[in-house]
């Protein structure tokens, strides 16, 4: 059984692919509706316990993720995942960290590394992927 996010839900990110992502910050209330089935917390420190499977990457506030290869492989699973569960992914603000791993997961999804953020902005949050080493942190990736 597939069990995917509303297309429609404030912060799920539609890739070209068709697969739908949440994105959002922890310091905001969790949106109505159903729970995610997988998350992605990228924080600077580890988060509380949630009542679903998740998964926690090191990555300080402004900055890049403390282990590259971790990153990568967190943000494929997600990738993959997303095809048939509902997956958010999200930091503090859900702007910067969490802009950066999905503009990541659309360059897995086909999108251009040079492309994901401009796609990402469009589609997500236009303050997505704060700085300029997140930037390029993107179309470096894969």
């Amino acid at each position: 059984m597939t069990a995917t996010w509303d297309p429609t839900a404030s912060g799920v990110l539609r890739l070209p692919s068709g697969r739908l992502i949440r994105g959002r910050g922890l310091r905001h209330p969790l949106p109505e509706g159903p729970a995610p089935d997988y998350a992605l917390y990228l924080l600077g420190k580890q988060p509380p316990a949630v009542d679903w499977e998740s998964r926690w990457l090191r990555w300080p506030d402004f900055r890049l993720p403390a282990d590259r290869t971790a990153t990568a492989t967190a943000l494929r699973e997600a990738w993959e995942r997303a095809e048939t569960e509902r997956v958010e992914v999200a930091c503090g603000g859900g702007q910067g960290r969490t802009g950066t791993a999905l503009a990541c997961v659309a360059v897995l999804d086909g999108v251009p590394g040079a492309e994901a953020v401009a796609y990402v902005r469009k589609h997500y949050a236009p303050r997505a992927v704060e700085t300029p080493w997140q930037r390029r942190f993107v179309r470096r990736f894969g």
